[in-house]
This record gives C-alpha cells, sequence and structure tokens, in this order.
C-alpha cells in the first residue's frame, strides 16, 4: 500500500504558531525567524528558546553524508525512552513532525487547552515506539486536517500532493542537557553533546552551520526558534 502523502507546509512561523494553537497549545510560547546563526543576530531571538526548527535542501552530499552517519552509528546503543522521537511515514509531514517533537520535548514549559488535541496526541503516543507512534499520526484526523490547511495558507501557493519537494525539516531539542537532533526520516535521535538552557540556542546554530558547511553552494536554509513569547 503507497504511504499517504500531505502537503508540504511552509517554513513560515506565523503559520505554525498558528497550526500548533489551533490543536490547543495556548500562545505563550510563540515560533519566529532566525535571521542568522552569528551571536548578534542570534542575540535578536527572544530568549528563552526551546526548540529550533532546520528547513534544509536534501542534496546528493547530504544523502550521503546521511547513509554514512546512519552506517557508523548502527551498532551503537541507541535507546533515549526521554526523548519523544516519531518517524516519517508520511509523504510531506516533516514539517508537522519537526512541530511534534518541538512540542512533545517540551510539554513541561508549554502551555494546553483542556482539550487540546495536540497533547492528547501526544500523551496516547509517548509510550509507542517511533514507528507505532508513525502509524497512530497516519490515523489522527485533527492534526492531518490542521496540517491541510496550514499548508495552504503560506505566502507562496502550496505545491500539488505529487510535486517531488527536495526540502525538509528537522528540530533541535534539549532534554536532560543533550542537544538532540530529530529527524523522522532516521532511526534515531541524533546527539549532539551537551547543553543548557542558556546555550541551547547557540549549541543549535553551530549543528545548523555544519549542515550548511556540508552543502556551500547552497541558500535554501531557514532557521526557526520556539520562544516565550516577545516576538
Amino acid at each position: 500500500m503507497d504511504s499517504p502523502r500531505w502537503l508540504p507546509l511552509e517554513s513560515n512561523p506565523e503559520v505554525m504558531t498558528k497550526f500548533v494553537n489551533c490543536l490547543g497549545m495556548k500562545p505563550t510560547w510563540q515560533f519566529g525567524d532566525v535571521y542568522g546563526l552569528d551571536p548578534e543576530l542570534l542575540g535578536m531571538v527572544p530568549r528563552p528558546a526551546c526548540a529550533v526548527l532546520l528547513l534544509f535542501p536534501l542534496t546528493d552530499k547530504y544523502e550521503a553524508f546521511k547513509q554514512e552517519e546512519e552506517e557508523k552509528l548502527k551498532g551503537a546503543q541507541q535507546d533515549f525512552p526521554d526523548v519523544y522521537f516519531i518517524k516519517q511515514t508520511i509523504g510531506n509531514a516533516c514539517g508537522t513532525i519537526g512541530l511534534i517533537h518541538a512540542v512533545a520535548n517540551n510539554q513541561a514549559r508549554l502551555e494546553f487547552e483542556p482539550d487540546s488535541s495536540l497533547k492528547k496526541f501526544i500523551e496516547q503516543t509517548s509510550k509507542m515506539s517511533s514507528e507505532e507512534k508513525a502509524a497512530f499520526l497516519e490515523k489522527d484526523e485533527s492534526i492531518r486536517v490542521t496540517h491541510e490547511s496550514s499548508a495552504q495558507e503560506g505566502q507562496t501557493e502550496a505545491p500539488s500532493l505529487d510535486e517531488k519537494v527536495n526540502l525538509h525539516f528537522i528540530a533541535f531539542v534539549n532534554v536532560g542537557g543533550q542537544l538532540y537532533e530529530l529527524d523522522g526520516r532516521k532511526p534515531f535521535p541524533i546527539v549532539h553533546g551537551k547543553t543548557s538552557e542558556d546555550s541551547f540556542l547557540e549549541d543549535a546554530a553551530k549543528v545548523c552551520k555544519v549542515f550548511m558547511a556540508r552543502d556551500p553552494q547552497e541558500l535554501r536554509f531557514t532557521v526557526i526558534a520556539l520562544s516565550k513569547d516577545s516576538y
């Protein structure tokens, strides 16, 4: 059976904030653009920030690196019980999966409406494997419908369902003082070393720079932070 496909989500912080608000997350934290990764521009991002989303192009160089990385990490112990991680089995759903990763790993800090369908989804799936979470997402109508309407809301016209989109969202979060890269196309979370609430944004920015350095000719990178509401 073909895996389902959704319309891709635009890297637009307003659309993303509205998306999670529609699913019952209160607007005490909001998504906002990170205009650059040098100290001066990072200094403009409201603090605290609890998650960073990176949109980047899936180039041949990146795919080769991804394969190497997975081979290298295959034998290592990859068990992260405190990290909420969901595999991507729905085409073009990486934006929504990035948002779920950002929210699910920061539940204690964020606030939700009593009937929040996003909070309910996270609670119902928290003990599942990453594959089981993915199957559960495929059946979740409230998230799918909100995704579809959000995908139509961006400033650019949404591409057709069949159009191949070679841009991909991943999330960076701090869980237990470790910086994690959460990518639904990978088999497990990737650890990028120690971090703290104070240094999280700078630490995530360093990893984003590594992604950019891999494809120096590429300009299609966007960074978005989830920050306490002062945008």
